[in-house]
């Protein structure tokens, strides 16, 4: 609720949820000492104090298996993005070799990133049904193939298909990440995994443009595709080897083996060595197997559809969210579209000093996904503290009395103010075309920030569908990169027609004026999200099938 200043009243909020806080906080006995004593230890230790449950715990992987799968996830998340931005240096020497225009050349870009918008509405849509390892290695076979076909194509007909392509096979893995952790990790400890998952995603425009300056400038423009092949097959061979199927209509909560395309190598040589054990161990492996046929029956496998992912965009609240999200994405990336352009034209830089005044901005974007991935947390505990809610990370909580709308809003609101005002600093810094030290400090900044918010905004969707996250991911990659292509395109236009100062205060404003979108999320996506789930609980209660993809939130 917004106070007399506009800033969302926290106590207030608190207030609206009476009813919760009477329910679930401990009642507050004066009778003894005792008693007070036991109260505050309560309050203190929440997370430990959960109540006690006969449900099972949400996900049996440890820690330390956590940690594994989630650098996989960071590191396959490293290719769509490091793909995009190790191909700008080579697009005067492509253009020069093709015989074809510089505008020729830059459709390669756009059509580029519109398939990045596409192609994982097909593959969140697939994992959320068939499991996550399948999507992955389909994807990477792909793109394999189209870094193979680029470095050998001397068309440019060829490489517009192929970097078509290319895109599809990688840009999945995105919206995949997000499944895996939204598999493995409560509310409660999600926010930092999604932190780092997202990790990967921030080394493409930090190292991309330096690793293509250098390997087009030293061995030829091709040799930046054979690096991608080879960079591919050392993720992917320990990828079939070690990392598990984790996707909860598969393996539930990683207690019930996998089974066909979904087991690892890993996974194949521990069935082989149970079927040798002794009674027991069979009887147990039965019982799993009888859970996994169950999970098998309620699939069901299909071709994938794109229309799954626009059914979310048109849900109130992830539609709101979508195109709030979208708006901070655009502003990232008109910076980094037009960086060359500004940097050539004010500094007179060469195609590797370009590269490297990626740097700040590129570890900037890293940081702020990584930091804003605790804070995230720490502000779930903090909240639920102050309303007396236990959480349970071993079980995870039930959302439908947690304001999770609020937690999140509040990390991303700050970051989103500190990102508008580095964009107008940065804007009218290089309008004035001051010391290079400048726009670089003021581009770590607005990468910090932007990114930032982004991260929290992510990691409220997911929350919002926790059983379909790739899906709510493809939706939200769907809508931020067809904006994103737009905005990519029109930005020199902008540049050159309204200068460079007010080009980028406009893109502040943007960030200002849909901010009351925030405020709306806040105040009303509570209520949306419990009619939705009264919808759907009303639903079955009375045997209708739910829209296609609505029974997944």
């Amino acid at each position: 609720m917004p106070s007399s200043s506009g800033v969302i009243d926290e106590q207030a909020f608190y207030q609206s949820h009476s009813n919760l806080i009477l329910s679930k906080a401990p009642l507050h006995q004066e009778n003894t000492t005792d008693d007070a004593i036991r109260e505050e230890q309560c309050i203190k230790d929440l997370e430990k104090s959960s109540t006690t449950t006969s449900a099972p715990v949400y996900s049996i992987f440890s820690t330390r298996q956590k940690q594994l799968i989630v650098f996989f996830v960071a590191f396959g998340g490293t290719f769509s993005p490091l793909s995009g931005n190790i191909y700008f240096p080579a697009l005067n020497s492509l253009s020069r070799e093709l015989h074809v225009s510089s505008s020729m050349i830059n459709l390669t870009l756009t059509t580029y990133m519109i398939f990045q918008g596409l192609a994982p509405t097909f593959f969140g849509d697939f994992a959320d049904m068939a499991g996550r390892r399948p999507p992955y290695v389909i994807g990477f076979i792909i793109y394999i193939s189209a870094n193979i076909g680029i470095a050998l194509q001397n068309s440019y007909v060829a490489l517009l298909i192929l970097r078509c392509l290319q895109s599809t096979g990688s840009s999945g893995t995105i919206a995949l990440g997000t499944g895996v952790v939204a598999d493995i990790s409560t509310s409660a400890e999600r926010g930092r995994y999604i932190g780092w998952s997202q990790a990967g995603m921030m080394l493409g425009p930090s190292i991309g443009p330096v690793l293509g300056g250098v390997l087009a400038q030293f061995l030829g423009w091709r040799s930046i595709f054979w690096f991608l092949v080879i960079l591919t097959a050392v993720y992917l061979v320990p990828f079939l080897i070690l990392f598990p199927e984790t996707g909860r209509n598969i393996v539930g909560n990683g207690s019930i083996p996998p089974q066909g395309w979904n087991m690892s190598l890993l996974n194949y040589l521990k069935t082989r060595k149970a079927r040798k054990e002794d009674i027991p161990s069979r009887a147990l492996s039965e019982e799993a197997s009888h859970a996994s046929v169950e999970l098998a029956s309620k699939r069901r496998l299909r071709f994938p559809n794109p229309l799954n992912t626009l059914h979310l965009v048109a849900e109130k609240n992830v539609g709101l969210l979508l195109f709030y999200n979208s708006l901070t994405y655009v502003g990232f990336m008109d910076v980094a579209a037009s960086l060359p352009y500004l940097l050539k034209e004010i500094y007179q830089f060469t195609d590797l000093q370009v590269g490297l005044s990626y740097l700040p901005f590129g570890f900037g974007a890293l940081i702020g996904t990584l930091v804003t991935g605790y804070l995230v947390d720490w502000n779930y505990r903090r909240v639920a503290k102050s309303m007396g809610i236990p959480i349970d990370r071993k079980r995870g909580d039930d959302l439908k009395n947690i304001p999770i709308e609020l937690i999140r809003i509040q990390v991303a609101i700050p970051l989103i103010i500190v990102g508008a005002a580095a964009l107008v600093g940065y804007g009218w810094a290089m309008a004035a075309e001051t010391s290079l030290a400048v726009p670089l400090i003021l581009l770590f900044a607005l990468a910090v920030s932007l990114n930032g918010s982004f991260a929290a905004l992510n990691t409220m969707l997911i929350d919002l569908y926790p059983l379909s996250p790739s899906t709510a991911m493809a939706a939200n990659n769907l809508v931020r990169c067809l904006m994103g292509a737009a905005g990519t395109a029109l930005i020199i236009d902008m540049i050159q027609g309204m200068g460079r100062g007010w080009c980028f205060t406009f893109l502040a404003a943007m960030l200002i004026i849909g901010s009351p979108i925030l405020w709306v999320l806040v105040t009303w996506g509570p209520q949306w999200r419990e009619r939705r789930r009264v919808r759907m609980e009303e639903k079955k209660r009375i045997g209708l099938k739910p829209v296609e993809g609505e029974e997944k939130g």
